[in-house]
């Protein structure tokens, strides 16, 4: 069901949590918006909301919040077990609504999530950010630009080296903790934008930390016919490892580091400064003759899933990131836990409705 314009004017948006995801990624880049207004945050320590946003209201019950006259949209950055109860709430109370990934903890709730936003004619979308990283960006505009020919081998990897067991709720034993839920939703999404859907996949987790009570560890392989996605994280990569790597039938191009937006949102720098985005590390295309060719990495911007989000509410673009691409994305990860445990590949459970509605957006 489309949906319908609501007002006119800048989208008055509450942010629900202020916790890493709220505070170091929606807050600026929602306020980097001019068709945004963040207007109130939903959280619990009202001195440092204010610290950082004193002109905003802060409100320590998320439903008082939710429900608060003046809002248009609510962003749900809790978390990931609290996903599914408030965008309920919101949707019931007819806001518009982004949640942060993972959408919800299982492909039932996502599906029941989807279906009400339809029953509302309310906007219901995922914070897929990483759709507008340049690393990203470069390996897509490598596949449209047909730089490596037939794309049929892509490697996607977000390591880190953090040896240490930190005392995070994502790193603790607990509903929607570990890293495959932390980093798979990015990786899966990124995966379906390229390759499309799979027809299999064959998951592995491991804990491979001292300490750890949770997997810290992911390899997951999604299957489309003879192409590949092998996707990868882990917590013990100090060093050697490549962000991107695509092979095809004309070649292969390599994006050694990874974007830079959420290092440059950590010190400060915001979108619309003159460095924001800026990527010094090129594509590196190799077109099987021995030359290798540097390119430059396209600039990336996260702030534009939220431009996109103030057109959608105000009917003047389509949803960034669909609920039909949401649950497509669900699916392959609960593919990946059930075949980790099963140790056979297994194929996503969406229906041919749901595979039709998320290659028609």
């Amino acid at each position: 069901m489309p949906v319908a314009p609501s007002h006119t004017g800048p989208v008055r948006t509450a942010l629900i949590g202020y916790g890493f995801a709220g505070r170091t990624f929606h807050a600026p880049l929602i306020r980097a918006v001019p068709g945004l207004a963040l207007s109130v945050v939903a959280s619990g320590d009202a001195a440092k909301v204010h610290a950082e946003l004193p002109d905003v209201e802060v409100i320590g019950d998320p439903l008082r919040a939710i429900a608060d006259p003046r809002v248009e949209l609510v962003v749900i950055a809790s978390p990931n077990d609290s996903h599914v109860a408030l965008a309920q709430a919101a949707l019931g109370a007819g806001k518009h609504v982004v949640v942060d990934k993972p959408f919800t903890l299982s492909l039932d709730d996502a599906r029941e999530l989807a279906s009400l936003a339809d029953e509302c004619g309310r906007l219901l979308s995922v914070f897929q950010n990483r759709r507008w990283d340049s690393d990203f960006l470069a390996i897509r505009d490598a596949i449209d630009a047909g730089l490596v020919g037939e794309a049929m081998h892509l490697e996607s990897r977000i390591e880190r080296f953090r040896p240490q067991v930190r005392m995070r709720w994502r790193e603790q034993a607990g509903p929607g903790s570990g890293l495959w839920w932390d980093l798979g939703p990015h990786l899966v999404d990124q995966a379906l934008q390229l390759f499309g859907l799979p027809e299999r996949v064959l998951g592995s987790f491991a804990l491979q930390r001292e300490g750890a009570r949770t997997p810290d560890w992911a390899h997951v392989v999604l299957e489309h016919g003879g192409r590949r996605s092998v996707l990868h994280a882990g917590m013990l990569a100090a060093g050697g490892h490549s962000r991107f790597l695509l092979h095809g039938t004309g070649g292969s191009v390599v994006k050694p580091a990874a974007d830079q937006q959420e290092a440059q949102l950590l010190a400060g720098v915001r979108p619309g400064d003159g460095e924001w985005g800026l990527d010094p590390d090129p594509l590196l295309l190799h077109d099987g003759s021995g030359t290798t060719r540097r390119i430059d990495a396209p600039r990336g911007d996260q702030s534009r899933y939220y431009a996109a989000v103030a057109g959608a509410v105000r009917g003047q673009a389509p949803n960034p990131v669909s609920p039909a691409q949401a649950v497509a994305v669900m699916a392959v990860l609960e593919a990946a836990i059930a075949s980790a445990e099963s140790g056979q590949a297994i194929a996503p459970a969406l229906t041919d409705a749901e595979r039709e509605a998320f290659t028609t957006g």
